[in-house]
C-alpha cells in the first residue's frame, strides 16, 4: 500500500511529508502528556520511518526525494533558533568572556578525552579522530574529520548519537547534579549535543534556547579552530 502511494511523484511527496509530520506531532503529543523526555519525537520518528522503509522495501533515496520539502525547511528552521538568542543578546553581551572561556574548556576537554579514551580502548587513529569531533555540528565535524584522516561515517553517527543522548539524558542529569540555572543548562546542552539538544531544550524556555544556540555556534567555531592542532599533537603521542 505505502509503496503504491509512492509510485506517483506528487502523491509520494504529499504522503511522505504528511506522514512524517503526523508521526512527529503524534509522538510530541504523547511526550507532553506522559511527561516522558525519553519519548523524543525526532528519535521515534527516525526509528519508525526506518522500520517502515525496511518493511515496504523502499529505498532511502526514494523517501528522501519524496520528502524534499522538509529538507528545504531545515535552513529557515536553523535561522529560527537565532530568535531567542537575539532576545537575550544584552545579557549575553555582559557575560561573553566567561561564556567563551567555559565553552573553550568544554571543547578542549571533549576533544582530548574522546581521543585518548578511544586510543586506549580501540587503538585506531581514524576512529579516535572521528569520535573526538562528536560534540560539534555535522558539517564542520565531517569537514575536519576528512582533513585529519578520520572516519567520516563514524563521525556522522557519533554526532547523531551524542545529540540524542544529550537531548534525552542531558536535562535530567543536569537537574540531578543540581545545575538549575537555565543559562548553564543551555550552554551545556548546546555544547555537547548541538542542534538536536538545542531543539529539545528550546521547549523548556526561551532562555534555554538562547544559551544553547549560542553554545552550538561558539563551540563549533572553537572546535574548528583548535581541533586540528590538538588532534595532530595527540596523534604524535600514540
Amino acid at each position: 500500500m505505502i509503496s503504491n502511494l509512492l509510485s506517483s511523484h506528487l502523491l509520494s511527496s504529499i504522503f511522505a511529508i504528511a506522514a512524517t509530520i503526523a508521526l512527529f506531532q503524534i509522538t510530541a503529543v504523547f511526550q507532553r502528556k506522559l511527561n516522558a523526555i525519553w519519548l523524543q519525537p525526532m528519535l521515534v520518528s527516525i526509528l519508525v520511518i526506518i522500520a517502515i522503509l525496511l518493511w515496504q522495501d523502499i529505498s532511502f533515496e526514494r523517501y528522501f526525494a519524496s520528502s524534499w520539502l522538509l529538507n528545504a525547511l531545515l535552513e529557515p528552521a536553523v535561522v529560527a533558533l537565532g530568535f531567542p538568542l537575539y532576545q537575550h543578546l544584552a545579557t549575553i553581551a555582559n557575560q561573553w568572556k566567561s561564556i567563551i572561556w567555559v565553552l573553550f574548556i568544554g571543547a578542549f576537554v571533549a576533544i582530548v578525552s574522546s581521543f585518548v579514551v578511544t586510543m586506549l580502548l580501540v587503538g585506531d587513529h581514524t576512529i579516535a579522530v572521528a569520535l573526538s569531533l562528536k560534540s560539534v555540528t555535522t558539517p564542520i565535524a565531517i569537514a575536519i574529520a576528512g582533513q585529519l584522516d578520520g572516519n567520516t561515517a563514524i563521525t556522522a553517527f557519533a554526532i547523531i548519537l551524542a545529540g540524542f543522548i544529550g537531548a534525552l539524558a542531558g536535562p535530567p542529569w543536569l537537574k540531578f547534579i543540581k545545575v538549575k540555572s537555565p543559562k548553564a543548562q543551555g550552554l551545556a546542552i548546546g555544547a555537547a549535543s548541538h542542534a538536536i539538544g538545542t531543539a529539545t531544550v528550546s521547549n523548556i524556555s526561551y532562555e534555554h534556547a538562547a544559551y544553547s544556540s549560542l553554545a552550538l555556534i561558539v563551540s563549533a567555531v572553537i572546535t574548528a579552530t583548535i581541533s586540528p592542532f590538538i588532534i595532530n599533537f595527540l596523534v604524535t603521542l600514540f
